[in-house]
């Protein structure tokens, strides 16, 4: 990537989120909980990125709007639609991640202090 311009580099990478939104409507049937179970983000995470960087930016932009366009309807409508309730594996899962995680940044957090 060091042949590009930071522009083309902003080009690819708005492509490349264009991409994933694309692909993640196109798979409805993997729930936000199993997005974070696997990869610690779900679509909620995007939406409140973008009104992060929004808010960086000092573009207008509230989380129903980044919602509704990461979700391409309202997340209200998307939730009836298409989510379906958490099963008690995939809350084990979830909440086994996130036992992990606080482990491994007690960790880190230890070891830096050393």
């Amino acid at each position: 990537m060091q042949d590009i311009t930071s522009s083309q580099q902003t080009e690819l990478e708005a492509a490349a989120f264009r991409h994933l939104l694309t692909h993640l409507d196109n798979n409805k049937d993997v729930q936000n909980i199993d997005l974070m179970i696997l990869a610690d983000f779900c679509r909620n995470c995007l939406s409140k990125w973008m009104v992060e960087a929004a808010r960086e930016r000092d573009i207008p932009l509230d989380y129903e709007a980044a919602r509704q366009h990461v979700y391409g309807m309202p997340y209200s409508e998307w939730k009836k639609k298409y989510q379906q309730p958490a099963t008690e594996e995939q809350l084990a899962a979830l909440s086994k991640r996130e036992e992990e995680k606080k482990t491994t940044s007690q960790s880190k957090t230890t070891s830096q202090s050393s």
